[in-house]
């Protein structure tokens, strides 16, 4: 009796996708490739459920139809190989895509040894998110995480979609750097061949530079920070959505970010209807402009509601919990931050001790952070030195500002921050592909 043995792909071709075969198609024959996501034993019947990245269809494989030698070979199927079948297309109701494929060849490229530690059907997993993400990418096979990352995906496009739409030229820069980009501690160095070199933790200061000859500028990359923090909203590589428009401050900037998430949500319930469904999510209702609160207004509430905090203190996530304002539960900016907490390259207001800045919260969540920039010499050297950084460090940027950087305001958005807010996930290394906090550096 033949068994089922692995192949190389060799002359097989995919003729069609999953969701390509349908009830219109009866009788043609399709060759389909995927992974096995499921399989069902009914004594004669063998149901083989094969994923692809258009969705899922079903392969049945009768015995009295196929034949003793291919039927073996069905029911020697396991979950999660790797298989191609080439076969005729039926009508069937219950089936994914209403139709099924009757198998007349099996081929199998990669048979799956043994069975993973989770189930990939259904939202929820029984098992800790370590031991999912030491096998990372069986696990994005789950459907819940299918369907994440879809929605991902609109996300980016949609960002570049409006970004384009307001002139703004996509850029990439450096992820190697020599200095510090917003001063402090959480850098991770490397060898640069000689010399010692960081990670970059935003490209603030580059794309500041590119608007001397772009104006409106924006990159979707990498950002690494040090920060040995184990919460389920931090992570050391993130993926930053950077915006910079010269000529223009941060009411600009905030207008800007709101309009390009009112656009997100839309473009994602158009796109990913069927992904909303699955996961029981609906997007949010927004309304333009979005709440605004002040910082110093912020604390006084606070201080109001018993939270132990001073002016000049940070905001916590829990201390934001106490306060009762329902607009505080969706997207809401806070403004006009003490200088002394933003970086040298934020802008002073009229009152120096305050500066032109703010942030996106998502209830108690930090989704984005802008302001309007210093485009001026002398007060970036200034700054720099009240925040105890060399301004020889950064002669690199500093040199430029003898050439007429116009004025400028911008923003850095976190996209994961931005997935956990939308989709309603937990714990941020879900928002990511391959995570990378302080104990995970593997896969």
């Amino acid at each position: 009796m033949e068994t089922l043995r692995e192949e190389d792909l060799g002359q097989w071709r995919r003729t069609h996708y999953s969701a390509e075969v349908g009830p219109s198609m009866a009788d043609r024959e399709v060759v389909v490739m995927g992974w096995v996501s499921s399989v069902r034993d009914h004594g004669n019947i063998q149901f083989i459920i094969i994923k692809d990245l258009r969705g899922e269809v079903q392969v049945t494989a009768k015995k009295s139809e196929i034949g003793d030698g291919l039927f073996s070979l069905a029911q020697e199927v396991k979950e999660h190989s790797s298989i191609g079948v080439r076969g005729k297309v039926r009508p069937q109701e219950k089936a994914p895509t209403g139709a099924e494929i009757v198998p007349a060849e099996i081929r199998a490229f990669s048979i799956a040894k043994k069975a993973p530690p989770f189930m990939t059907q259904g939202k929820s997993s029984p098992v800790g998110i370590d031991t999912r993400l030491d096998l990372r990418a069986v696990d994005l096979r789950r459907n819940y995480l299918g369907s994440v990352f879809r929605i991902r995906q609109t996300v980016v496009n949609a960002v570049r979609e409006f970004l384009a739409r307001q002139q703004f030229m996509e850029v990439s820069t450096p992820k190697m750097i020599a200095t510090a980009t917003e001063g402090g501690a959480a850098l991770f160095p490397i060898f640069y061949y000689d010399r010692e070199a960081f990670l970059a933790q935003s490209p603030q200061l580059y794309k500041e530079q590119l608007t001397m000859a772009f104006e409106s500028v924006f990159e979707i990359g990498p950002i690494f920070r040090a920060e040995p923090s184990r919460t389920n909203r931090h992570l050391s590589e993130a993926t930053s959505i950077d915006v910079e428009q010269a000529f223009a401050g941060y009411g600009d900037a905030m207008s800007l970010l709101e309009r390009m998430i009112v656009n997100i949500v839309d473009t994602v319930k158009e796109r990913n209807a069927s992904d909303l469904k699955f996961l029981e999510v609906q997007m949010p209702a927004l309304e333009l402009p979005f709440p605004k609160y002040s910082y110093s207004d912020l604390i006084d509430r606070l201080q109001e509601a018993g939270e132990r905090i001073q002016w000049g203190d940070d905001i916590s996530p829990q201390a934001l919990k106490s306060l009762s304002d329902e607009r505080m539960k969706g997207f809401y900016f806070i403004v006009d931050w003490p200088t002394s907490a933003k970086p040298f390259y934020v802008k002073p207001g009229s009152d120096p001790k305050v500066c032109e800045s703010f942030d996106l919260m998502h209830g108690p969540l930090e989704m984005s952070s802008g302001s309007t920039r210093i485009n001026r010499k002398d007060q970036l050297v200034e700054r720099m030195q009240k925040q105890g950084l060399k301004p020889d460090a950064f002669d690199y940027h500093l040199r430029v500002f003898d050439y007429g950087v116009p004025p400028h305001a911008g923003f850095g958005l976190g996209l994961e921050r931005l997935l956990m807010a939308l989709v309603g996930i937990e714990n941020i290394r879900d928002a990511t592909f391959y995570p990378r906090d302080i104990d995970r550096l593997a896969p």
